[in-house]
């Protein structure tokens, strides 16, 4: 099982930051019905009733903005993905369809503001990982987005380098279909309050979709 660390930076960047994790073994599918329903039900909610002002009031999101400030770096030019997700769909665009483990962590991220990595377990390197600050010139290959200036972002380090930040996770670490154990880091910027009930959403979802078993929760 995997041991995650906050290192001596970020805990002096953002002391409030606490973390939950939720491991599973799984059966990933390309597509599942029953899971979009709940996305396009939760689509038709957030345009009925946020703006693009409203969802930055939004605590989760709001501390997840601050913290880049505090670690220097513009939230604005580098969204944190809950940002970016509710803002995509209040353009009137649809989410990306990638694979039920990417589609149901993404949901769980637009229905609680948290920024979440969602992990292959099997490709991260190493056991114990690190919630640190980017440094200047650390390469990071963004899922979709190429190469990515990671410094003063928050950063989860495996044995070899960067896996995830808040903004985007690595393509050697990414979900696919034939992924059969996730990781899920929950990024509680805001502290501690809602971060195991978000977690416990990512299971029942994990279950219901992924048909998730040896479920495991711990926070950080």
């Amino acid at each position: 099982m995997f041991n995650i660390t906050l290192s001596e930076e970020i805990k002096a960047k953002w002391p409030q930051y606490r973390g939950a994790a939720v491991y599973a073994t799984v059966k990933n599918s390309s597509h599942d019905e029953a899971l979009w329903a709940e996305i396009a039900h939760f689509t038709e909610h957030l345009r009925a009733t946020e703006t693009t002002e409203s969802i930055k009031q939004q605590p989760a999101i709001v501390a997840t903005r601050d913290a880049y400030r505090a670690c220097g770096k513009d939230p604005s030019r580098y969204r944190p993905s809950a940002e970016a997700l509710r803002r995509r769909l209040l353009r009137g665009l649809e989410l990306y369809r990638i694979d039920t483990l990417v589609d149901l962590i993404n949901l769980v991220s637009l229905r609680t503001g948290y920024s979440i990595g969602g992990f292959d377990a099997d490709k991260i390197v190493g056991t114990d990982l690190c919630l640190g600050i980017g440094r200047a010139g650390e390469p990071f290959e963004g899922i979709g987005r190429g190469a990515l200036n990671i410094e003063h972002m928050p950063v989860i380090r495996d044995a070899i380098g960067g896996i995830g930040t808040p903004t985007s996770d690595h393509e050697r670490t990414k979900m696919d279909v034939g992924t059969t154990h996730i990781l899920a880091i929950i990024n509680g910027y805001s502290g501690s309050e809602g971060l195991h009930e978000a977690a416990e959403m990512t299971v029942d979802l994990l279950q219901r979709h992924a048909s998730a078993m040896q479920c495991r929760i711990w926070m950080f």
